[in-house]
């Protein structure tokens, strides 16, 4: 696009929008969307992210495997996905552009690197012709932009290299997208101040970069209309825009507060569960103990143990880890101490697709251990949603002594979304007991139980609570170790009835929507807010649609199958082959039917909708 004097442009106002940074993994386009976000967030808009990363470590430069990518969806009424298609695309090469341009709508904004479609970057991406000229693009407003150059010429006289000078073109990629959509830059104006400010030079050179990239949109002819999005009308409160993996740390801190317990993290890193011990490293004044294990193996042995000796206990890992951590959850359940083990779900198998999303670990989480080994299964909806259901699995934990699988997944830990920062005084206590004497003198007996089949949590070292611990069957009520044939059937069905009594602490299902009608929304984890939108859409369309997402999947809710009951239909979404569906078929002899992707990617709304008209056509 060739430079122009300024010319009057219009404002026009819309209702939501959605934006995508798109490049090489090491063109920023993290940190754009990032920076993007927040300062929709504080606008007041309400937000949700997706954030696509590379799987490759070190993709070469310009290639497809390489590209990584950031979408935005603002609004300014409540939304719960990132969007199905995307209103403006910013490609910073044609790698970037050949792997997401089919998202973007026809007549979206199509913001163009042009200094990087260059013979070596076409043929990189696989593109036999420059489509920037070939008219291919006709149906989007495209605009080139010299990107490199401009902010080369921003930055000049500021001593850096070419290359220092070339890593601030995200932030000039930001600007042009701030102004396209009247975004303020003081929020990112003072993250540069933060940021950069031991390498004041770089500082200096991303705000220009920056401004440079904003005015350029004011005095060019880069569109005719400027766009803006109110804020949206939330709740009364503190806000702050907040991914699901720092949300599950925030709430696995405020669990320990709530039951005044030291919170202990044994993890190895893997994708994408690493963030939740780097964000718990971060806060030892909260009384949190992390420790980085040699191995996925020692991480839940070391969890195991901080358990046994009282500490709030928590190990974190995807499908992988899992798979390791097998055989120690099994001794978890065995001297039935409680843990929450972490599931940040990831496509697979083995390494699979490790920065995709799937949800394809529920089998797992219910059956993957060797013998008759019962785990209660929670899973989060989305990222804020981390917050409450930490808390919940620790108090489903140490109410029935056992460990606790908490289930998230990739899209919902990288994605973020507005959240009301709660008091103290909202969140509901989680209370720990310990017994400290023997009654009335008697031996103590470590598998005594109490009404809800949970044995006694004795600390080591208390005088007189001395008792046996191991992976060897346990004698009922004195925890010798066993071998009788009728005490390990009765052991064996008592753990299993334990679980299952959790069904009667917990909340009755809810519907979204009618308690009857033609047909029922089945949704459990990440897929919740595709599923919910799709629903909406079809109430107001007067269709006889409701929606039942499920956050306790092991035990069910005691009134589920009765709800299942009282529709015609059943449509059970889901990021795998159809594995809660099999569940369901299998515990309530109800048939569902399955809408099922594995692509590494979440459900758009139209896929949900589509499959809902189809079904009631």
């Amino acid at each position: 696009m060739n430079m122009s004097t300024a010319t009057e442009k219009s404002r026009e106002q819309l209702a939501e929008a959605t934006v995508r940074f798109c490049g090489d993994s090491g063109d920023g386009m993290q940190l754009a969307g990032t920076q993007f976000t927040n300062t929709a967030a504080l606008v007041g808009n309400d937000v949700a992210t997706f954030p696509d990363f590379p799987a490759e470590i070190r993709a070469p430069r310009g290639t497809l495997a390489g590209v990584s990518g950031f979408q935005v969806h603002f609004s300014s009424r409540e939304i719960y996905t990132p969007g199905d298609t995307v209103d403006a695309l910013v490609a910073m090469n044609p790698a970037a552009l050949a792997t997401n341009l089919s998202d973007l709508r026809k007549g979206g904004i199509l913001i163009a690197n042009q200094a990087a479609f260059d013979k070596k970057g076409l043929e990189q991406a696989g593109y036999d012709e420059n489509p920037l000229e070939n008219g291919s693009l006709d149906e989007f407003q495209l605009h080139l932009v010299d990107m490199t150059k401009l902010t080369r010429a921003a930055v000049d006289g500021l001593g850096l290299s070419q290359k220092e000078a070339d890593r601030c073109r995200n932030f000039f990629a930001m600007g042009l997208v701030f102004w396209l959509y009247d975004r303020p830059l003081e929020p990112t104006l003072r993250f540069i101040e933060e940021k950069f400010g031991k390498r004041p030079e770089v500082g200096q050179a991303n705000t220009l970069a920056l401004k440079a990239g904003y005015y350029f949109g004011d005095t060019i002819e880069a569109s005719q209309s400027q766009y803006f999005v109110e804020k949206a009308e939330l709740p009364p409160g503190t806000y702050r825009n907040i991914m699901g993996n720092t949300a599950l740390a925030y709430g696995l801190i405020a669990a320990a507060h709530l039951s005044e317990k030291r919170l202990f993290l044994g993890a190895y890193p893997i994708t994408p569960a690493s963030d939740i011990l780097h964000e718990l490293s971060k806060h030892k004044q909260f009384n949190v103990l992390t420790f980085q294990a040699e191995d996925e193996i020692a991480a839940v042995c070391a969890a195991l143990g901080a358990a046994f000796a009282g500490d709030m206990a928590v190990t974190a890992s995807s499908g992988p880890g899992i798979a390791l951590k097998g055989e120690a959850l099994g001794l978890a359940v065995m001297t039935e101490l409680p843990m929450i083990v972490i599931n940040v779900q990831r496509g697979g198998p083995s390494t699979g697709l490790p920065t995709k999303t799937e949800q394809a670990d529920l089998l797992q989480a219910m059956h993957g251990r060797n013998g008759e080994c019962p785990i209660p299964v929670i899973a989060a909806k989305s990222p804020t949603d981390c917050f409450e259901v930490a808390q919940e699995a620790w108090r489903i934990a140490v109410r029935f002594m056992t460990p606790v699988f908490l289930m998230t997944d990739g899209y919902i830990a990288n994605g973020s979304e507005p959240w009301r920062l709660p008091e103290m005084s909202e969140l509901e206590k989680i209370p720990v007991q310990h017994p400290e004497t023997c009654d009335n003198g008697e031996a103590f007996m470590p598998y005594r139980r109490d009404e809800r089949l949970a044995r006694p949590w004795a600390i080591p070292g208390t005088p007189g609570l001395e008792h046996r611990i191991g992976g060897l069957e346990k004698q009922d009520v004195t925890g010798n170790v066993s071998y009788d044939p009728l005490n390990h059937q009765h052991m064996t069905e008592t753990r299993d009835k334990k679980v299952q009594n959790i069904a009667a602490d917990i909340p009755l299902q809810e519907l979204d929507g009618p308690d009857q009608g033609k047909l029922l929304v089945v949704s459990w984890g990440g897929t919740y807010g595709a599923c919910a939108t799709a629903v909406h859409n079809a109430q107001q369309q007067g269709k006889s649609v409701s929606h039942c997402h499920l956050r306790y999947l092991n035990p069910f809710p005691r009134n589920l199958e009765a709800l299942l009951g009282q529709f015609d239909q059943l449509l059970i979404p889901e990021l795998n082959q159809g594995q809660l569906r099999s569940i369901l078929r299998s515990q309530f002899l109800i048939d569902g039917h399955g809408l099922n992707k594995v692509q590494g990617k979440p459900f758009s709304v139209g896929e949900i909708t589509a499959k809902i008209d189809q079904m009631l056509s």
